[in-house]
């Protein structure tokens, strides 16, 4: 498996691409901008981009959604909540920004416990809510992309619409901490880390 990232657009959001090198089937998470350096990646690299996987509903994580979804024709997968998002500037904030989002509805609609495949890999969607209402993570084998619902000694904000401490705390604990110490976590802002380094050294999750 083969990740590529991105720092995409004005909030620096993280697009991964992820590729099996074998079959060259690919999934692209959280594409905030299209950038012309990822459609040369994946063209060069002769990519077929199966899914657009989004996290969640923002703005700064779909903006480039209907610009791939055309140039390759992927399926569009969001969780059921966080659907309307897609369709609505005022819910996924752009309107609040200096242009309005608005992209086509999801072809595929998410809930925790799904299994979505590319090439030889499985795709765990677990919902992790509390950033939005519909905020999930996408596990592959040791690696788990967490949109903003966890970063690198941080969390999610939880003061949007649709936010909650609580409950982020509870996905948090409940749904991304119980993994294994040496998951590397792909965060949707800023770098990678690991649950185990992350229990240790983000002061919102030690003890």
């Amino acid at each position: 498996m083969k990740i590529q990232r991105y720092v995409v657009g004005l909030y620096k959001a993280n697009c991964y691409i992820v590729s099996d090198e074998e079959t060259r089937e690919t999934i692209v998470i959280d594409p905030g901008e299209y950038l012309s350096e990822i459609q040369d990646y994946i063209g060069v690299n002769k990519l077929r981009v199966k899914y657009i996987l989004l996290t969640h509903g923002h703005f700064d994580h779909i903006g480039g959604v209907e610009e791939l979804r055309k140039v390759t024709q992927a399926e569009v997968a969001i969780s059921k909540e966080d659907a309307p998002m897609l369709l609505d500037p005022s819910l996924n904030l752009s309107k609040m920004v200096y242009k309005k989002i608005q992209c086509s509805a999801a072809d595929i609609l998410l809930n925790g416990g799904d299994i979505l495949y590319f090439g030889k890999y499985a795709i765990e969607v677990l919902h992790t809510p509390g950033h939005t209402k519909g905020g999930v993570c996408f596990k592959i084998d040791n690696v788990c992309f967490t949109g903003d619902t966890v970063f690198k000694g941080s969390i999610g904000r939880y003061d949007f619409p649709g936010g909650d401490f609580d409950t982020l705390m509870d996905s948090i604990k409940n749904k991304l901490l119980v993994l294994e110490d040496d998951v590397v976590i792909y965060p949707g802002h800023g770098e990678s880390s690991t649950i185990g380094k992350e229990k240790r050294i983000n002061l919102f999750l030690r003890e």
